[in-house]
């Protein structure tokens, strides 16, 4: 059987989780709808769900560092969530650097003249994933 490359990326927030997913040749980070995250049960049965859907092997979540590069108080609540993801799905889970992608994500939006603040979560954590997914395929390629 033939291992997936398929990898979701979740930009956590107290409100909306965004989301997005890579391609199946784990090259390209598509955006997908955001989660509801008021129900912390209902939002982990929602990933485990779309996980098995995607048939994901690996599962990033958004790691909230200050501009210095070092952990503020949001990251303690990103490593727990991502412990619970890991608990909830069976998959690796990463922590990946979000500095700056909700910005990087609204100058995207902008540019394609669409900024809608229900979207930005997910476009930011399609920022995430794309970056982590060209880190990766340059180190395939060495």
């Amino acid at each position: 059987m033939k291992h997936s490359k398929v990898v979701i990326a979740l930009d956590p927030g107290k409100v909306r989780v965004g989301v997005a997913v890579s391609d199946e040749l784990g090259v390209l980070a598509h955006p997908r709808p955001h989660l509801d995250a008021t129900d912390r049960k209902a939002l982990l049965a929602a990933i485990a769900d779309l996980a098995r859907e995607e048939k994901a092997s690996r599962i990033l979540v958004g790691l909230p560092l200050d501009m210095k590069g070092t952990a503020g108080p949001a990251v303690k609540k990103a490593l727990s969530f991502a412990q619970a993801v890991a608990d909830a799905t069976g998959l690796d889970v990463e922590l990946a650097d979000e500095r700056l992608t909700t910005v990087e994500a609204g100058h995207r939006m902008r540019e394609v003249g669409e900024v809608r603040r229900d979207r930005i979560d997910s476009a930011s954590a399609a920022v995430v994933l794309q970056a982590w997914l060209d880190r990766t395929v340059k180190n395939r390629s060495k």
